[in-house]
């Protein structure tokens, strides 16, 4: 009953209210981790960013990042542009991991960054990003933005209406062409790709090592398992759950869109992003369906 009070409460909260008091929680948590935690090995790296586009887990990337046993392996203290707008992108303090960017890579190169960093980008395909969206905004997302506007309409209108909407947003905000920008972008050292399926699936614990290690981040493999366990999505999923029906969840499978996706709505998302699937290197909708088939 609390954690549903709690949960309504937030999402009736007034999005300035909300951001201050993020800001609080969070420099209250740095302060905390400074004086409490001791450093036992430093990033060789002055800071890191945690790079993505909207529907990628970024809300659970960053929890991995500003865990307590990340910082006391790299000195790094978590930075949210999104509460320290003031202060982004010209002011960003060293020893710090900045997370979620929301950006192309045109804007990442744009922004200044010391000498020594790492930024990763985790993309998601882009099929279950508009179902995940879809979902997000009909029924779980906090009401801030302009999530409202399209909770009601997708809210008046029918399943397929509501995808197609949602494709049409996402192609006009330029998600679509933020994760081409990163797909396309010539490899650097500097920079990783990482698959929020990869992430989350069977090989989770190498994927998210080698995530840790570009950013100069070693965990003891004891450790990294306790990580993994502590923000395991079954037990996010549950607690979640527990919340009520406000809570933002959804069950993120990948392939999901196959449950979704008719004709006109593939055609619509086809026109929308041209041989982004392709780019990305995920089956096109012939192979994911003689997959699905084969598995029946």
């Amino acid at each position: 009953m609390i954690s549903q009070t709690l949960t309504f409460a937030k999402h009736r909260t007034p999005n300035s209210v909300r951001v201050a008091a993020r800001w609080a929680m969070l420099e209250t948590r740095n302060a905390t981790s400074r004086l409490t935690l001791p450093v036992v090995e430093r990033c060789d790296y002055d800071n890191v960013y945690h790079c993505t586009v909207r529907k990628t887990g970024s809300q659970w990337v960053k929890s991995l990042l500003s865990d307590p046993v990340v910082y006391r392996h790299s000195g790094l203290l978590l930075f949210d542009q999104r509460i320290n707008r003031k202060r982004w992108p010209h002011a960003v303090p060293t020893s710090r991991v900045v997370s979620s960017l929301f950006i192309s890579r045109d804007g990442f190169n744009a922004i200044p960054k010391p000498d020594k960093y790492r930024a990763f980008f985790v993309m998601r395909d882009p099929r279950d990003i508009i179902v995940s969206g879809y979902f997000s905004w009909r029924n779980s997302h906090t009401p801030m933005g302009d999530v409202l506007r399209h909770r009601k309409v997708l809210q008046e209108t029918p399943k397929k209406e509501g995808l197609l909407y949602v494709v049409n947003h996402m192609a006009k905000s330029k998600l679509f062409a933020s994760i081409k920008s990163w797909a396309v972008a010539p490899s650097v050292e500097t920079v990783r790709l990482f698959r929020y399926e990869d992430l989350v699936g069977a090989r989770q614990t190498d994927e998210v090592d080698q995530l840790l290690r570009h950013c100069g981040i070693v965990l003891p493999p004891a450790q990294l398992t306790a990580l993994l366990d502590r923000h395991d999505f079954s037990r996010m999923r549950k607690k979640r759950r527990e919340a009520g029906p406000t809570a933002h969840y959804r069950k993120g499978k990948a392939g999901d869109w196959l449950n979704h996706f008719d004709d006109d709505i593939y055609e619509a998302f086809a026109k929308a992003t041209g041989n982004l699937v392709e780019l990305c290197g995920y089956p096109s909708r012939e192979e994911a369906l003689r997959t699905r088939d084969a598995a029946e």
